[in-house]
């Protein structure tokens, strides 16, 4: 790995029944904080909180090679039409278990004990990375700015996911 930053192709995925691109603050919370880190919007899509379109559209993202990291926003709390976990966990290959932990923690700080309803997680699968965010806004830029970032800065020390991402 080179000391120089990698930019990432990067995918936003917003879970909403309810969400348009008008109202969709979340992915576009992401979508401002992956461009600012000077990585690549691949693409940016709504998908209802339906198991199998979830699943659907991660598959896809999953297989296809120009894409390094999806990042997920929604359906990650205790509804019934909370389908996010439910749809994507099956489809990971490894689990970040490190991510939700932390997460929930930073989360603590923020929101208190009301963290413990939120089930973040992430993951890799074909060389590709997946983090899934609450829908909220303020959850979103958390993640961001306290975790992800970092990790997918091919430059952060001791370590980072870039490498497990793009061949040497």
């Amino acid at each position: 790995m080179s000391d120089s930053k990698i930019a990432l192709p990067l995918a936003v995925v917003t879970v909403s029944d309810t969400r348009t691109e008008e109202s969709d603050k979340s992915g576009g919370v992401l979508v401002g904080c992956l461009e600012e880190a000077g990585h690549k919007l691949h693409s940016k899509q709504i998908v209802k909180d339906d198991v199998y379109q979830l699943r659907a559209e991660v598959s896809r993202l999953i297989a296809d090679p120009g894409v390094k990291g999806v990042l997920m926003t929604g359906g990650t709390g205790f509804t019934d039409r909370d389908n996010t976990l439910k749809a994507i966990q099956p489809l990971l290959e490894q689990q970040i278990e490190g991510f939700g932990e932390l997460f929930r923690q930073l989360s603590y700080e923020e929101i208190g004990t009301s963290t413990i309803q939120s089930r973040v997680f992430a993951g890799l699968s074909n060389r590709t990375i997946v983090f899934c965010l609450p829908g909220s806004p303020g959850a979103c830029r958390t993640g961001w700015e306290s975790i992800i970032q970092y990790q997918l800065d091919s430059t952060h020390r001791p370590c980072n996911f870039v490498d497990k991402l793009v061949a040497d």
